[in-house]
């Protein structure tokens, strides 16, 4: 039985670990070739390749080698990301660390819908591909822990992607915004290493009562790649443990 990725050929920025690297073997598994993008080496994928993504260059290098390598482009996953200690309180965050966070995990995303959209565009109509931008739940909530220009990123990422699901519905090409609550990822770690009670606050209002996990995540991301989603676009796609919805927790 085919996969419901068969014959689609992905790419996947953040790629190195956590939801990225866990949608690249959900992808995979689902028949999809993979490309996986990170700063760093290493990432997993049918191609990996390394790439500075805040780099217009390069993202349009990048986007040109896939599809020279695969004959096409049907996915777009724009994972890549950071969330740096020193991005707090809007009156202690330096404007150098406000931009670096910009352009990584907004500045980037642009880049990659810029220049990756019109490889979609080359494909049979009527469903020409999918691309999905990881925004977050604090794009629709304020952070129970300051991180001013995290939060600025993904409501931009949110808001960039229901403009483009707009932009592009009736040219086949779907844009829907992913929005993770807490997961349980190497970076949510290593916070919980360095502050366990900053930590502790981001799981107090999940109503399940735990962190997601980086699979989980990936396969909400696998239903937005694949045609089971045929009918969304521009949607702002929670997978948050009931964060978002939640007033007060019970214990």
């Amino acid at each position: 039985m085919p996969g419901r990725l068969e014959g689609k050929v992905a790419v996947v920025t953040g790629a190195a670990g956590g939801i990225g690297a866990a949608t690249v073997e959900a992808f995979q598994r689902e028949g999809a070739k993979v490309v996986g993008v990170d700063l760093l080496d290493g990432a997993p994928g049918d191609l990996a390749l390394s790439v500075d993504v805040t780099e217009e260059l390069a993202v349009q290098q990048m986007y040109t080698q896939v599809s020279e390598r695969f004959g096409r482009i049907d996915i777009l996953f724009n994972n890549a990301g950071i969330s740096p200690d020193d991005d707090t309180s809007v009156l202690e965050t330096t404007f150098e660390a406000w931009q670096r966070v910009q352009d990584v995990n907004l500045k980037s995303v642009f880049l990659c819908c810029k220049h990756g959209i019109p490889h979609l565009l080359d494909n049979d109509p009527p469903s020409r591909g999918s691309v999905i931008n990881t925004a977050s739940f604090v794009a629709v909530m304020g952070a129970a822990t300051s991180q001013i220009s995290y939060t600025a990123s993904k409501g931009g990422v949110l808001s960039m992607s229901r403009e483009l699901g707009v932009e592009f519905a009736r040219r086949g090409v779907r844009v829907n915004a992913l929005c993770p609550g807490p997961v349980d990822t190497p970076l949510l770690r290593e916070l919980f290493a360095k502050d366990p009670d900053r930590a502790a606050r981001r799981l107090v209002h999940v109503p399940m009562g735990r962190f997601g996990t980086a699979e989980e995540i990936a396969n909400g991301v696998l239903f937005l790649a694949s045609d089971e989603s045929s009918f969304m676009t521009a949607s702002t796609f929670l997978i948050d443990g009931g964060l978002s919805g939640a007033y007060v927790t019970p214990e």
